[in-house]
């Protein structure tokens, strides 16, 4: 699986520790579009690029990652296709797989200890859409 991540500057440390995660998993590449440091920078720019790997097929799912999680949040789900879900729990990351089908996890960089994004990009990673009713309601959002 191909992963997209990026962050704008309130998410460099979370990004920092789940590449290490992810870098170790022999299943998982990634593409990192983000920042290393805590320069500001326009949380749009970034989550256009993980969009744009995502729709573009360069990508098959995306994590964005800034200071709360709304900005990247409202940023990717302005692209139709999207479905990006702020998960603060294994809970909602995985029914945001198996019931929305989402295709990018955002999270709140000061706001999700490293341990609790850990364990949410795990579960989010290993569930499926289930389909079925869920596809309907997915179908329609999408134009």
């Amino acid at each position: 699986m191909i992963i997209a991540i990026a962050n704008d500057h309130g998410g460099t440390e979370l990004k920092q520790y789940l590449l290490q995660v992810l870098r170790g998993q022999d299943a998982i590449q990634i593409i990192d579009f983000g920042i290393g440091d805590h320069q500001s920078v326009d949380y749009p720019e970034y989550a256009r690029k993980v969009c744009r790997a995502v729709l573009d097929g360069e990508a098959n799912r995306g994590i964005l990652i800034c200071g709360t999680g709304l900005g990247m949040s409202m940023a990717a789900n302005r692209f139709p296709g999207i479905r990006a879900a702020l998960c603060h729990d294994e809970f909602t990351a995985r029914l945001s797989r198996q019931h929305n089908d989402a295709n990018i996890l955002v999270l709140g960089g000061r706001v999700t200890g490293a341990p609790v994004a850990e364990a949410i990009v795990q579960v989010w990673l290993a569930n499926a859409f289930e389909g079925g009713r869920h596809q309907r309601r997915i179908s329609m959002m999408d134009p």
